[in-house]
């Protein structure tokens, strides 16, 4: 999500631009052919090293490879590849909450004093105004932290900041807009969501979803690390890189999520439509919790962000049909998982692009979108 504001920003210019150059003879494409080439595009295009696409159908998962999961090596993505999904990880944590509110543990519309007593308090946000709902829809005002830290070196990702200190970083600058009126993403929002579970659960956020959601669907390649002991990834992975100035670095072995409810979580392209399917098809929540969840305000910006549900964001296709998911940056892996209906897609990467590699991800990872979504 770093980069999430300069991805919607861009892409509208990019895609004038698209339109307006002349249009190549259509070459008629299958199904498999048709998702490489668009892949292979979106690597080229964005300047990363590789990429891998989980397509989860009627028939089962297909995955495809685009350039490399190693740069030493040559190697490809591995199969069913371990990725660090950064912020993807604010869907289980909104599922969880949901099922905490048909448990009756916590009301959706109350008041983020009943269950922080003390916490938000300060120019950026006032408990006693702020709903659960405005923290996992991102109306509540509050500020984002993550602007505000230093993310230039690698000391400076392996020095973590306690949740508490940074709920307090984004509470000390004043509030972005009165709660509950406009969506403003905002990672503070998810760390505050993160605590409030803890405080009714009594469990750590990460067990919190591994027992209500890992285990019941079986997501044996999904787990939330537990930091700062278990920083390298499980299974099968590619390597992950990060530009620093000129010089790109392997940083496949730094955690800098730092284990937070915003953006902890590891897991693969199969698990996560796995997940996103069984939570679109009523597994996880039932039907009018569901509909709360799908409950949207505008984003203001386009493609599959185009509106902010409770842990989701929309996506809507020409062809007509609506698609729900989420993306994730971090360090070392950019990803998007979008699901509709009986089929779902994961695009991962094992590099942040930069400025004009986010434009082409975004095109990109729109037109996959498209793919899956307006093709039999």
């Amino acid at each position: 999500m770093r980069q999430y504001l300069v991805r919607a920003m861009v892409v509208l210019a990019a895609a004038s631009s698209a339109s307006a150059a002349p249009h190549a003879v259509a070459v008629p494409l299958d199904q498999s052919s048709l998702w490489q080439a668009e892949l292979d595009e979106l690597v080229a295009a964005a300047g990363v090293p590789g990429a891998q696409l989980i397509h989860t159908g009627p028939g089962g998962a297909d995955q495809y490879d685009s350039g490399m999961g190693d740069l030493t090596s040559g190697a490809p993505f591995p199969d069913d590849a371990a990725l660090r999904v950064a912020s993807i990880t604010k869907t289980f944590v909104a599922t969880v909450m949901l099922q905490l509110v048909a448990e009756g543990q916590v009301e959706l519309d109350g008041p983020l004093e009943w269950y922080l007593p003390g916490v938000v308090n300060g120019p950026g946000g006032d408990g006693a105004h702020i709903t659960v709902r405005d923290l996992l829809r991102h109306t509540s005002g509050i500020p984002n932290y993550l602007p505000l830290l230093e993310q230039g070196s690698v000391e400076d990702l392996t020095t973590p900041r306690t949740p508490a200190e940074l709920i307090r970083l984004g509470l000390d600058n004043p509030s972005e807009s009165v709660p509950g009126t406009s969506f403003g993403y905002s990672n503070t929002n998810y760390l505050l969501a993160g605590e409030l579970i803890e405080q009714v659960t009594g469990l750590p956020v990460g067990e919190a979803v591994t027992r209500r959601i890992l285990v019941p669907l079986g997501l044996r390649d999904t787990y939330w690390p537990v930091f700062p002991f278990d920083d390298v990834l499980h299974g099968p992975h590619p390597r992950a890189y990060h530009r620093f100035g000129d010089i790109r670095l392997d940083i496949t072995d730094i955690d800098s999520s730092w284990g937070l409810p915003d953006g902890a979580m590891v897991s693969t392209g199969r698990d996560l439509n796995r997940f996103y399917l069984a939570l679109l098809s009523g597994q996880l929540l039932a039907p009018a919790l569901l509909e709360e969840m799908q409950r949207t305000v505008p984003t203001g910006l386009i493609g599959f962000s185009e509106a902010s549900g409770l842990g989701l964001f929309r996506f809507s296709a020409p062809c007509g049909r609506t698609a729900w998911g989420h993306t994730g940056s971090i360090h070392g892996f950019s990803t998007v998982t979008v699901a509709a209906e009986d089929r779902a897609v994961t695009v991962a990467l094992n590099e942040l692009p930069d400025v004009a590699g986010n434009i082409a991800l975004v095109i990109g990872t729109h037109a996959l979108v498209e793919t899956m979504l307006c093709r039999p």
